[in-house]
C-alpha cells in the first residue's frame, strides 16, 4: 500500500478530489488531500470572501506543501491536476515524491505551446490588468468552456456550483502565458535536466481546452535528463474535468497504476 498526495488546481479547492479520495482509500492506500494555504475552509467561505486567494503565493504554497509531504511516513505518490500538475513538477524537482503524476497540468516556464483555445479559455482573466491583483473567477458560461465542455449544460452548471472558487489573478498573468516573455527564472522554473527527479507521468485529456494535449505533450518532451523516467498518456474525448466527468475512474487507475508499476 501506498501513500498518496493528490494536490489540486486552481478555480477550484480540494473537494475537487471527493471521488478519488474514498477510492483510493477503499484499496488500502493512505491519502492525503492538502489545500494550499489559506484554502482549507469550504468552497462557499472562500467565495464570500477571496482574500486568501487574492493573496496567495506560489512559494508560500510550495512550502506548505514540503511540510506535509516531509511529515508523511514515507516518501509517497504525487498526483496534481491542472496548476496542481506544476506544483508536482517543483516539488519532484526539489526531490519530492517516490513517483508522480500530473493530469492535464499547467506548464511550468519554458513551454511556449499556446494553442487558441487555451488563449480563450484564459482571456476572461487576463482581458483586465486590476485582475492581476484580485481572485479572479469564471463565469458558469466561460467554465463550461474550459472546463466541463464534455458535459452537458445542466451537468456542467451542477459542477460549477459545487466545486467553482475564483483563482489568484497573479498566478495567471505571472506564470501563465506571460511567464515565457518575463526576463530571468520564474517561480515556475524546472530543471529539465535533473537526473534525481522520480518518475514522472503526464496524462492528457483528447478535448482538453485549458491545457490541451499539445502543451502537455511539449512539457512531458522538455524532460531529457538520463536515467529518468517521463512518460505520457492522453485519454481521447475527456475535457479538463478529467478527474470528475464519467470514467473517471479509469484516469484515477491508470495514474495510480503506472506509478505504483515506477516507484523509485
Amino acid at each position: 500500500m501506498s501513500t498518496i498526495v493528490l494536490i489540486h488546481g486552481l478555480w477550484v479547492t480540494p473537494r475537487s478530489w471527493e471521488h478519488w479520495i474514498p477510492y483510493y482509500e477503499a484499496q488500502g492506500h493512505t491519502v492525503v488531500a492538502p489545500a494550499y494555504p489559506g484554502f482549507e475552509v469550504e468552497v462557499e467561505a472562500l467565495r464570500a470572501d477571496p482574500t486568501p486567494i487574492a493573496t496567495a503565493t506560489v512559494p508560500q504554497t510550495l512550502t506548505h506543501l514540503e511540510k506535509i509531504i516531509t511529515a508523511l511516513p514515507e516518501p509517497p505518490i504525487l498526483i496534481g491536476h491542472s496548476f496542481g500538475g506544476t506544483l508536482t513538477q517543483l516539488l519532484m524537482d526539489r526531490g519530492y515524491g517516490a513517483a508522480g503524476v500530473v493530469i492535464d497540468s499547467a506548464p511550468p516556464e519554458g513551454i511556449r505551446v499556446t494553442p487558441p483555445s487555451q488563449i480563450r479559455s484564459l482571456f476572461p482573466i487576463l482581458n483586465n490588468p486590476a485582475k492581476r491583483h484580485q481572485a479572479a473567477g469564471f463565469t458558469p458560461a466561460q467554465f463550461h468552456y474550459a472546463f466541463t465542455n464534455t458535459l452537458p449544460e445542466d451537468e456542467a452548471l451542477a459542477a460549477y456550483e459545487r466545486y467553482a472558487i475564483p483563482a489568484p489573478g497573479s498566478w495567471v498573468w505571472a506564470y501563465g502565458l506571460i511567464a515565457n516573455f518575463t526576463p530571468g527564472r520564474q517561480e515556475t522554473w524546472v530543471d529539465f535536466r535533473n537526473e534525481r527527479r522520480a518518475p514522472l507521468l503526464f496524462i492528457a485529456g483528447g478535448a482538453d481546452h485549458i491545457m490541451p494535449p499539445s502543451v502537455n505533450k511539449s512539457n512531458a518532451h522538455h524532460y531529457q535528463a538520463a536515467g529518468t523516467v517521463t512518460d505520457y498518456h492522453e485519454f481521447p474525448g475527456r475535457s479538463h474535468w478529467t478527474c470528475a466527468e464519467p470514467g473517471w475512474e479509469q484516469v484515477a487507475d491508470y495514474a495510480l497504476n503506472w506509478a505504483s508499476q515506477h516507484l523509485r
